[in-house]
């Protein structure tokens, strides 16, 4: 049976092609155009993206993570697609290198998510991996989705085929 962190490992190669496909859509000079005033926009919704991947490695390597402390964590602005996709990159060596190098017992253990010093979830650091990082890669790529189909940027395939790409 592969260990857990194999598994893991798996996963996040499998959603990075799906995620880098996205991310070399993403219009540069729009940084600051949003669908709604309340939405995100799609700059540093696209950083967030590219940077999501990278949480894994906090998820292994630190005991619990305050995400309104400033740090390495904090989504930050890119101007170019270049930049984008670099910061992707540098995300997934991270995970990678985390993930190669932990185990089964230590990925059991407790992890915890604060804001403000306060705790806003504790659970078990695969448990943590999937649904903090994954699962919310997920959502956040299928945000982005929806911004490229308004700016008219051509949606491509991820689970299978676009309007754009009717082929997968």
């Amino acid at each position: 049976m592969p260990a857990i962190a194999e598994l893991l490992l798996a996963e996040l190669e499998r959603e990075a092609v799906g995620t880098r496909r996205i991310l070399e859509r993403v219009p540069e000079g729009r940084e600051d155009w949003k669908p709604h005033e309340k939405s995100m926009a799609l700059g540093y919704l696209a950083a967030l993206v590219a940077t999501i991947p990278g949480w894994a490695a906090a998820m292994i390597t630190q005991d619990e993570l305050d995400v309104t402390a400033a740090g390495e964590h904090q989504t930050r602005g890119v101007s170019t697609n270049r930049e984008l996709l670099q910061v992707f990159d540098e995300a997934l060596d991270k995970a990678r290198a985390a993930l190669g190098s932990t185990t089964d017992e230590h990925l059991m253990t407790s992890w915890k998510l604060l804001a403000g010093g306060h705790v806003v979830s504790e659970q078990q650091r695969y448990v943590a991996i999937r649904d903090g990082a994954f699962n919310h890669l997920a959502h956040h790529r299928g945000q982005l989705t929806v911004y490229l189909r308004l700016n008219d940027i051509p949606v491509p395939s991820l689970y299978g085929p676009t309007a754009d790409e009717k082929a997968f």
